[in-house]
């Protein structure tokens, strides 16, 4: 019993909290410091998928329909899904763009998405359950009990969502921001004479440094635009992993100017304007609304401590003048 009331302790548990904050801001400043690019790695793998896609390709003409480019997922997760008929019942027809939009490709992720989003609300419901019934009920009700094991189980269900979806956000702010300066050595690439495929290498090998996910992106285009029997697929393809308006419309302006022959120059000088003139609107929404999100944490952490410094030694000197009398 000793240990339920360790559990159970109110200051314990804030001394719990407080470390785990003060945890989570030591990682959050000094992630910057130890983190270890790996871009070549990264690229060295495109370019190893690309050519094995140029390599299965072949095979598969060769062979008139005997092979397949298709990576094929097998294991736990996939026996699982399989039995369990998990496609169907948790069926999502935006989870392959969603899961693209945050990196993750291919048939595995899919499946992986699947099994977690059947298994983590009852992970979820389990814990709280065991924590209400057995190691503190906190004076609940039975019914409330009830009501907060559906809590976590609804929360366990959304949970492999929100996660896909923050670390898409987080992937698409990365591309976004060196989006505009990509355009501008496309557009010096292309103006000197290099062509469209070797331009787009060039640059994702240049702009890795400030965006890797950019860099990968743009070594994937490389590799689809060599496979791919029609190039508009492989231009549909980076607006839809990255689903960013300013993407979109430069693959359109590409489309376009291979359809219809118009100067692929002017096109991307045009594109480079906007994307900057959107990140510069982004930039000056953010500065906007920096005022109104500061307000809370002045009124809660620097007017205390200011009224404190100013009104402190008045009030030591009011208490000094009443205790001599």
């Amino acid at each position: 019993m000793n240990l339920v009331d360790a559990l159970t302790d109110p200051s314990n548990l804030l001394t719990v909290f407080i470390a785990v904050v003060v945890f989570a801001t030591i990682i959050t400043l000094t992630s910057p410091l130890m983190r270890n690019s790996n871009l070549e790695g990264r690229l060295k793998s495109v370019a190893n998928r690309r050519e094995e896609l140029r390599r299965r390709s072949r095979q598969t003409i060769a062979a008139r329909g005997g092979g397949t480019l298709r990576h094929q997922d097998e294991g736990l997760y996939k026996n699982v899904v399989d039995r369990l008929q998990l496609s169907r019942l948790l069926e999502d027809p935006k989870v392959v763009d969603k899961l693209a939009q945050a990196g993750f490709r291919g048939p595995r992720p899919v499946t992986t998405f699947y099994f977690f989003r059947f298994v983590a609300p009852f992970v979820f419901a389990a814990v709280v359950a065991f924590y209400l019934y057995v190691v503190n009920s906190f004076g609940l009700l039975p019914l409330q009990k009830l009501c907060a094991c559906v809590a976590a189980l609804a929360i366990g269900y959304y949970a492999p969502n929100v996660y896909i979806t923050n670390v898409a956000q987080k992937r698409r702010e990365s591309i976004v921001a060196a989006f505009p300066d990509a355009l501008d050595l496309l557009l010096i690439c292309v103006e000197s004479g290099m062509s469209i495929e070797a331009a787009i290498q060039k640059v994702g090998a240049e702009v890795g440094a400030s965006s890797m996910e950019l860099a990968e992106e743009l070594s994937l285009l490389t590799a689809e635009l060599s496979y791919l029997p029609d190039r508009r697929l492989a231009y549909e393809g980076l607006a839809r992993r990255v689903n960013y308006p300013g993407i979109k419309s430069v693959a359109t302006a590409m489309i376009q100017a291979e359809r219809y022959g118009t100067p692929l120059g002017t096109a991307l000088r045009v594109m480079a304007k906007e994307n900057r003139e959107l990140r510069l609107s982004a930039a000056e929404k953010k500065a906007a609304a920096l005022p109104a999100q500061l307000t809370v944490p002045m009124i809660l952490f620097f007017l205390p401590v200011l009224f404190l410094m100013i009104l402190g030694p008045a009030i030591m000197k009011i208490m000094d003048v009443f205790g001599k009398h």
